[in-house]
This record gives C-alpha cells, sequence and structure tokens, in this order.
C-alpha cells in the first residue's frame, strides 16, 4: 500500500477492484495503477491516483466537449498569433511522440504516460486552447479549428494504451477522413517523431511568453488584483520582437 506495508485483509489495506472501477471509472483505476507502479520499484498503492485518473478523464472530456461545442467558419481570417501558438504546440506534440516512443522502449510506463499527462493538461488545455479559442459566441477560423482537430486526434493516440475506454468513445465522435472512418483508434498507425513537425524557434518564444504571463499573473495575485480588472503593464525585455507577437496572449491570458 501506500505506506509501503504488504496488502493483506487482515490489515484492510487490500481494495476491491470492482469496487475502485465502480468508483472511479475503469480509465481512473488503470492511470492509478500506471501512476503508482515506476519501472523496477513495488507498486505503492493508493486511491488517490485512482481519482486522479478520474478528475484527468473529466479533463479529456471537457477539452472534447468545449472544442465540439465551437461553431466553425471559413470566412474569419486566421489570427497571426494563432499561427504561433499552432506550430508551438506542433513541436511540443512531435517532441513528446519521441519521448513516449523512447520511454515505451525502455519499459517505463509510468514515466510515458506522465509524459502525455502533462502535454495533455499544461501545454494543451491549460495554455493553447485558451490562446486558440474563440471570443464569446463568435466562430473560430476553420483551418485553427482543424488542426485543433488534428491535435486532439494525435492526443488520443497518444494516451489509448493507458486509457483506452475513454479514448476510444472521444474517438468515434471525432470527425475523420473517409479511409479512417469507422475503424477503432487501437488499429490506428501510432504517431511518430517527425523532423518537419520541429519549430524551435516558435518553442522559444512562446517558452519566453507563458514565463511572462505566469510572472505577470503572480505579480496581480500579489497585488490582490481580481482575474476580472484589466490592467496596464510595462515590460523592460531584451524580446521585444517576441513579445510583439505574443500581445494578444498578454491580453487574453493576463488582463
Amino acid at each position: 500500500d501506500k505506506l509501503g506495508r504488504k496488502m493483506s485483509k487482515s490489515l484492510g489495506n487490500s481494495p476491491d477492484p470492482l469496487e475502485l472501477i465502480e468508483k472511479f471509472g475503469a480509465d481512473g483505476v488503470r492511470m492509478g495503477m500506471m501512476l503508482s507502479a515506476p519501472a523496477g520499484n513495488d507498486i505503492l498503492f493508493d486511491d488517490a491516483l485512482c481519482e486522479q485518473g478520474r478528475n484527468f478523464c473529466n479533463k479529456i472530456w471537457n477539452a472534447f466537449r468545449l472544442i465540439k461545442g465551437w461553431e466553425v467558419s471559413a470566412e474569419v481570417p486566421m489570427p497571426e498569433a494563432a499561427g504561433l501558438a499552432m506550430r508551438w504546440f506542433e513541436s511540443k506534440q512531435n517532441a513528446v511522440a519521441a519521448e513516449v516512443a523512447d520511454l515505451f522502449g525502455k519499459y517505463r510506463l509510468s514515466e510515458a504516460l506522465m509524459a502525455v499527462y502533462k502535454l495533455f493538461w499544461d501545454e494543451f488545455s491549460s495554455w493553447y486552447l485558451e490562446m486558440i479559442k474563440p471570443a464569446y459566441g463568435q466562430p473560430i477560423n476553420k483551418k485553427v479549428y482543424e488542426t485543433t482537430i488534428g491535435f486532439f486526434d494525435n492526443l488520443l493516440h497518444l494516451l489509448h494504451p493507458f486509457m483506452p475506454f475513454i479514448t476510444e468513445e472521444i474517438y468515434q465522435a471525432l470527425p475523420h477522413t473517409a479511409e479512417d472512418k469507422g475503424e477503432f483508434i487501437m488499429l490506428q498507425k501510432w504517431p511518430e517523431y517527425r523532423a518537419e513537425l520541429s519549430f524551435p524557434q516558435e518553442e522559444e518564444a512562446m517558452g519566453l511568453i507563458i514565463d511572462a504571463i505566469t510572472a505577470i499573473r503572480a505579480r496581480r495575485n500579489e497585488m490582490n488584483v481580481a482575474p476580472s480588472k484589466k490592467v496596464h503593464y510595462t515590460i523592460a525585455t531584451a524580446h521585444a520582437d517576441t513579445f510583439a507577437r505574443g500581445i494578444p496572449f498578454f491580453k487574453r491570458l493576463a488582463s
């Protein structure tokens, strides 16, 4: 168990798997097992990890509902800032695909799961979707939407070995090409690293912008500025060109 004791009925620390599945869902329990099982070490099982898995399932489902709820229009021009965000996430996702393949080869399954978990929760949900989502009641550019669907599709592929049920359910609900339609996600090709999808300059630029937004948010909290309140901010930087490209992100994500 989480205290390092052997599981036994007398200690009352041996959970019923079916009860765990009833409470947290099969995918949540699978994720909890994977997170508690680092390569080469004993499994220190904790129900809280299954709860984390259930919360992650909710995160995936909510991201799906958000994307599916957008109105799409080919008439809406693509914002320049959205192009930067798309190249940045394309590069991040490409790198994680290579990292996961390497970790699978070394049987480091829990580390592979954590790499995809962070990519989905942090880069995709917390940053990318917030950067490209349209204003309330407004449609999203068709190319941005299709690119985002492609990112989500790839993330489902990376997550599928760990969380097969929710990923299959959502995959079947996504739009597909005629040749893919009707196939199961488990029969699809595994995402591979592609050198042409690596954009180091965009990664560096977005890294600076994200660090700056995080610093501004921290400063606002220190000064007890309400999240809804717009502020005027002066930034002294040696990266003026990069920050100029990120102005829409500062306005949206740091008020």
